[in-house]
């Protein structure tokens, strides 16, 4: 996205052809869908030997997220197998099977020729014969492992988000389109859509239980996550990887990586369409040495739709400061707070969610096999890419300070990220600086 050169050194364009337009990108969704998924009662393929009832699952990128996955996975139903294991690192995939071999019990059907390493290691997992796959590495690569498992026939679960530059949200749109065509699933892990308590407060809340939607303030304000240090033996690549979050290739920023659940929610009670355009402020105030890469620690964002209505966004990690996590919905006759499940009409009596809380981790996986089962596809995709576009556009606003649309992000020719992968040096990318770092 940014005129300061990619990893690569230079802007890569994307072969995508034509422009594609915002009205375009949100043809055919079924917006503000409550329950979160787009269903087809078409019949799905085979998803499994004949006379068996096991679905057998791989898990591409095992790190805490992944792992964490695969056991919701095993958790969703009694006739699923943990079968294929894919990591970039070999250390990171004997870690995995030592922790899923003692969590997830029998389900745990890994053999030792299906556990894969190295960056080719997702094709390899693809080529047997699992039926569903988890992609849980960084984001950047994400758009090429969805195209990859869609054209391999598996149904997907594909954690957020799901691109980190408009040229790997115009791949995924392609991708997700293929899925549909090909009968198969694609769930994202954009988690708050399968919370029930979250649905029924959204549900009635489109209902105009607080009127008519007019701004909202979505707040992810947080302390700071992991870092894996530097080992003098790994490459400049290595590192990187290991550290993934702290650079803007392979994360998106904290922005794209964690404050997307907020966004995305803005997203679905502004009927699953995406911003007309946004400015913002951001930058790195704690977060100032070498070693958290060159990302930003604050942004702040006013994203506006085409009817003039607004949402403003504000996302920090930081240490010692007053956090606060929810999405606060001001209406016409009333308010609401989605994480806290709760709704205060203008005059009228407040409500709360006193109903069941299931693991809304487990819930994603449990309505994917039970879709697959039925025969009935789901497939999150439309608003899963709209909502990682709502992210980058606020990047790029913030880290260029000009105001951007969603055509302009979404149609950048740039891409993040190397030509190719392999283990050696790799150029570390500078702090972007509002009002010299332009978007190209």
């Amino acid at each position: 996205m940014l005129e300061t050169p990619a990893i690569n050194g230079a802007p890569r364009a994307a072969a995508d052809g034509a422009a594609t337009s915002r009205r375009q990108f949100l043809a055919g969704s079924t917006a503000a869908v409550v329950g979160g998924s787009l269903a087809s009662t078409l019949a799905s393929p085979a998803v499994h030997a004949a006379g068996s009832d096991i679905l057998k699952v791989g898990l591409i990128g095992c790190g805490g997220r992944g792992l964490g996955a695969a056991v919701n996975a095993m958790k969703a139903e009694d006739n699923v197998r943990l079968t294929a294991l894919a990591d970039a690192f070999p250390d990171q995939l004997e870690h995995a099977r030592g922790v899923l071999s003692k969590q997830i019990g029998e389900k745990y059907a890994v053999p030792p020729e299906q556990g894969f390493h190295g960056f080719d290691a997702y094709k390899k997992l693809l080529a047997t014969d699992v039926d569903v796959v988890c992609l849980c590495t960084p984001p950047h690569f994400r758009p090429e492992h969805l195209r990859a498992a869609i054209a391999a026939g598996k149904h997907v679960f594909c954690e957020k988000p799901v691109a980190v530059d408009g040229a790997g949200c115009r791949s995924v749109l392609e991708t997700v389109k293929q899925a549909r065509e090909k009968n198969l699933s694609v769930v994202s892990g954009l988690c708050w859509r399968y919370d029930l308590a979250v649905r029924e407060t959204m549900s009635r809340i489109l209902d105009g239980a607080i009127g008519d939607v007019l701004a909202i303030q979505e707040n992810y304000l947080t302390g700071t996550l992991w870092h894996r240090g530097r080992d003098p033996k790994w490459s400049e690549m290595e590192y990187q990887m290991r550290n993934w979050l702290y650079f803007t290739w392979l994360s998106g920023d904290h922005i794209v990586e964690q404050h997307i659940h907020s966004l995305d929610k803005a997203l679905w009670l502004y009927g699953d369409k995406a911003p007309a355009k946004c400015f913002g402020l951001g930058g790195r105030q704690v977060r100032t040495d070498a070693q958290w890469g060159h990302g930003y620690d604050h942004f702040a964002v006013c994203y506006e739709w085409e009817d003039g209505r607004k949402c403003f966004s504000y996302t920090r990690q930081m240490q010692d400061c007053a956090n606060d996590v929810d999405d606060y919905v001001i209406g016409s006759k009333g308010r609401a707070a989605l994480l806290r499940n709760t709704i205060e009409p203008a005059g009228g009596t407040a409500w709360r969610y006193r109903g069941p809380r299931p693991s809304m981790y487990d819930v994603e996986h449990k309505e994917l096999f039970a879709g697959i089962r039925a025969g009935k596809i789901l497939n999150n995709g439309e608003y899963m890419t709209a909502s990682t576009l709502m992210a980058i556009m606020g990047r790029e606003a913030c880290y260029t300070g000009a105001t951007l649309t969603a055509d302009q992000v979404l149609n950048s020719p740039n891409r993040l990220g190397p030509d190719k992968y392999e283990w050696g040096p790799i150029p570390v990318p500078t702090v972007a600086m509002p009002g010299q770092t332009k978007f190209a």
